[in-house]
């Protein structure tokens, strides 16, 4: 499927406004993926498609997370916005015929990460958080970082995300811990 094909489907299934951070994370994906020699054409496609679950009800939203094959934890059920992840990789599938496997993890974990990210799970990570539409004390920080050094972007980001589930008192998951503890790590030159 094209992204033209997928962005008409696109409209049908999201609100004006996640459409248009799902074009902002595309391009941010993109120039990020041309940056640092990925895949510029799987970078575009997981951008795009990241949020495809984002507006579905909670109902359809935890059917679609448990049929995607990705363990699905009580975290993740006690705050359904984690499970927009899983549930677009099950979508990506079923409705966009997508099964590249880097695009679909790229969709699952964008959310909460997970260790040994590969470079397109980090830069649709961070495309999530840095696209323009975004407006957040550090944003400007973290885009700058982003195509300086993906990793620590990436760390900048789980930070900037923990910080905010907290001042919500909601759970962090530890997909997010293990992942920014090995990304620390790794920089540290502890994980070998």
């Amino acid at each position: 499927m094209n992204i033209d094909t997928i962005k008409e489907k696109l409209k049908e299934l999201l609100d004006v406004q996640r459409f248009v951070h799902s074009l902002g994370t595309m391009d941010c994906a993109m120039m990020l993926a041309k940056r640092f020699d990925e895949d510029v054409q799987k970078a575009m496609i997981a951008g795009l498609v990241h949020d495809c679950a984002k507006c579905l009800k909670k109902e359809e939203l935890l059917n679609c997370a448990f049929k995607s094959g990705i363990v699905i934890d009580n975290i993740m059920i006690s705050q359904p916005e984690l499970l927009h992840g899983p549930a677009g990789c099950y979508l990506a599938k079923e409705l966009f015929g997508i099964y590249d496997s880097d695009i679909l993890n790229s969709i699952a974990y964008h959310t909460t990460g997970r260790e040994n990210m590969t470079k397109l799970e980090k830069i649709i990570y961070v495309a999530d958080l840095i696209e323009p539409s975004r407006k957040f004390k550090s944003v400007e920080l973290i885009r700058k970082k982003s195509f300086e050094n993906l990793d620590k972007a990436v760390v900048m980001a789980m930070d900037n995300t923990i910080k905010y589930v907290i001042e919500k008192g909601g759970l962090i998951h530890p997909s997010t811990i293990f992942a920014r503890n090995q990304l620390i790590l790794k920089e540290s030159g502890e994980d070998s």
